[in-house]
């Protein structure tokens, strides 16, 4: 008979191996993990228990990336916890592997990311997945070889200053002169304190411009001991922003984070602030969460800008981003731009932050003068200067600017000529088979055909469904067609373009015309001679709530590149609004914005309350809005076709362009008051697990205050 445990051999003579199946031995300190998967189903979005194997207790800690069984996959997660005990009945599955034995999710972060995917109703997983870089192996062995928590403290510890230069303890930083109270708020940071403030920035150019500003202020809360984080929108403010940090800091103190540099540079500089060999981090979006110890200091630059919005679900934006991290982790508040958003605006009248500006007189004596051409005095001067492209002020103002350096020229589109119009009554051509634009491109335009920039299709018979005219012209000209004008306009001047994926940080400070669209505006060391803003009532007339802030808040950025006026500098729109030009000329941002957030509250838009996206199946949208007001009442707009063209099509039997998937979907707006949003954000997604665990409904995007749909 064979021993107990053993089972007969089929080879001759041989006992087979011996089979254990009782498992993995558990350790017998707090043996239960709880797990978050990385997975985007809202119904997954809470911790799942696992038993930890005895061979996997050291490392399988709290904030370490781990691999478990999960409905027979294998699925990522982060360990959040370590329990004695679980809440579940049924027998736990061990933890299949522990990927690394680095702690990337800190506790700090972990209640960021909460607190954001409540705010957004989204799923912790999708917020992590911004928050923490993807893993790159080679670099955690030197991680956990040089980088512990003791090593760090004592070189710190042994450093002079906490490893500050002596000469910050000064704060003697000449960009906050201008400003009122500027110094006694880098004297508060000094201090340990956290202030809140909103800044309005002069300068976008020279020792004395935004970067300089915001370095000043992480160098204050540097030398209190604190570190800091800095968010910007994009490549080139963030290429700006760490060379004034630089300045002012050692450079192993700073630690750059954005998804450009590749998952390699990204991953090093997150495990230098997790070891806390660096105590400032700088970038782009996900910098907002980077784990950075005894946080002092939260900065965003240009909060209007939507390359602070994330692209991926739960659409966060930085400034709230923020706004959470500093309230978590009491540290200060500085919101810096050229123009005021009514978000910031809101949080000025509202107490919770205070207006740092510069005193009118100085703000006359560093600003340039600008001059619209909309007024009545150029009116006179020249009667065709409200239809013409480049009335006699731009033109004026470009060839007396060209004698003292570049010329800045702001377009509001890219490409040779992007749409046309009606030459007889200026509205937009549109295809006749799917309404989409027309169109004309290459250099030879003047002769082409147009065509549609939806479906491709040729109008060589067009005429406008309005006042029956056949006669088509340029509805906004694009910047190489502009450059070309203009190069025939001066003969023998250099002309710069800057748009698209041919975008220039820096120009030379020599005599050029620079064409650049909007938000693409070259810096010039020494400030511009001259600004020209054109197609300013193309970007007014864009159907958007935001259009005349956004077209503000790019008008003051181009302007802010321009030398005082007392050293020639001269700014031309050539836009007819007199609202939005005359907070340009009069350089009065914040009175705009104010002008803004009161109309907005009398008629209940963002940022007055807060909005809830629902986009779906006609039936998936409105199941789920009457769920949602069923438990807290809202107000509503719609549901309506997501795409408008939609029914003109089928009038016309003609189909939507790629397919007919959108042209079904509908969305539904939810305006939701503050002090309801909890509790609506969280019957969003509840609502949501619930519907995605039962199967009942189909998949309904919920985005909480998109800024492109209104």
């Amino acid at each position: 008979m064979p021993s107990e445990g053993v089972q007969p051999s089929l080879l001759q003579g041989f006992p087979a191996k011996q089979v254990d199946r009782r498992g993995p031995a558990l350790t017998a300190d707090l043996p239960v993990a709880k797990v978050l998967l990385e997975s985007p189903l809202p119904h997954l979005d809470r911790p799942f228990d696992y038993s930890v194997p005895r061979d996997l207790d050291v490392e399988a800690q709290p904030g370490v990336r781990v691999k478990v069984r999960f409905s027979g996959q294998e699925l990522n997660g982060f360990i959040l916890e370590r329990a004695a005990e679980s809440d579940t009945a049924h027998e736990l599955t061990p933890l299949h592997k522990v990927v690394s034995a680095v702690r990337v999710l800190t506790p700090a972060v972990l209640e960021l990311a909460d607190a954001v995917s409540a705010r957004y109703a989204g799923t912790l997983s999708d917020v992590l997945r911004t928050a923490i870089p993807p893993r790159v192996a080679r670099l955690e062995k030197d991680y956990l070889d040089q980088f512990t928590d003791q090593e760090v403290a004592e070189q710190r510890a042994s450093a002079p200053g906490g490893g500050m230069p002596g000469a910050l303890s000064s704060l003697e930083f000449p960009a906050w002169n201008p400003y009122v109270s500027g110094h006694a708020f880098l004297g508060r940071l000094a201090q340990r304190e956290s202030p809140r403030a909103v800044v309005s920035a002069l300068r976008g150019y020279g020792g004395e411009a935004w970067p300089e500003l915001i370095a000043g202020a992480v160098a204050a809360v540097r030398a209190s001991g604190r570190g800091a984080v800095v968010v910007v929108p994009d490549y080139r403010d963030l290429d700006r922003m760490e060379q004034a940090l630089a300045a002012v800091l050692p450079a192993e103190d700073i630690a750059r984070l954005t998804a450009d540099d590749g998952p390699t540079p990204r991953y090093r500089s997150y495990l230098r602030l997790l070891s806390g060999s660096a105590r400032v981090a700088v970038g782009t979006r996900s910098a907002a969460y980077a784990p950075v110890k005894d946080l002092g200091l939260v900065v965003c630059w240009d909060d209007g800008d939507d390359l602070h919005i994330d692209q991926r679900a739960p659409y966060a934006h930085s400034r709230e981003v923020l706004l959470l991290r500093s309230t978590q982790e009491d540290a200060a508040c500085l919101f810096a731009a050229h123009s005021r958003s009514t978000e910031l605006q809101r949080l000025v009248e509202s107490g919770w932050a205070v207006a740092i500006e510069a005193p009118r007189a100085i703000v006359r004596q560093r600003a340039p003068r600008v001059v619209s051409t909309a007024d009545s005095f150029e009116q006179e001067r020249d009667p065709l200067a409200r239809i013409a492209r480049l009335p006699g002020a731009a033109w004026r103002a470009a060839r007396n600017g060209l004698e003292h350096g570049p010329v800045l020229v702001q377009v509001a589109r890219a490409g040779y000529a992007p749409s046309l119009a009606c030459e007889r009554c200026r509205e937009p051509a549109r295809c006749p088979q799917c309404q989409g634009p027309l169109a004309l491109g290459g250099a030879e335009g003047s002769t082409a055909i147009p065509q549609c920039r939806w479906c491709a299709t040729p109008a060589p018979e067009w005429s406008c469904r309005h006042c029956g005219g056949t006669r088509l012209r340029r509805g906004v000209v694009g910047a190489l067609r502009t450059a070309e004008e203009l190069g025939r306009a001066f003969p023998g001047t250099t002309v710069v373009t800057s748009s698209r994926d041919q975008v220039k940080a820096v120009v030379q400070d020599k005599p050029a015309l620079v064409v650049a669209t909007v938000g693409a505006e070259p810096v010039a060391p020494t400030g511009y001679a001259a600004a020209l803003l054109l197609d300013g009532n193309s970007l007014l007339r864009r159907e958007n709530l935001r259009a005349a802030e956004d077209s503000v808040r790019r008008w003051f950025n181009a302007a802010a590149l321009v030398r005082p006026a007392n050293e020639g500098g001269l700014v031309v729109i050539t836009a007819d609004d007199s609202v939005s030009t005359g907070a340009l000329v009069r350089w009065d941002s914040a009175g705009f914005a104010a002008r803004e957030l009161s109309l907005r509250q009398e008629l209940g838009l963002p940022p007055a309350v807060r909005i809830a996206s629902l986009t779906g199946e006609r039936a998936d949208v409105e199941h789920l809005t009457a769920a949602v007001t069923e438990k807290v009442a809202l107000r509503t707009a719609g549901p309506t076709p997501v795409d408008m063209g939609t029914e003109s099509q089928a009038a016309a039997g003609t189909t939507a362009p790629f397919g007919s998937s959108r042209s079904r979907q509908v969305r539904t707006l939810l305006f939701i008051p503050y002090g309801q949003a909890a509790q609506a954000t969280a019957a969003l997604r509840a609502l949501k697990a619930a519907t995605a665990a039962k199967r009942a409904a189909g998949p309904v995007q919920v985005r909480l205050d998109g800024v492109d749909v209104l």
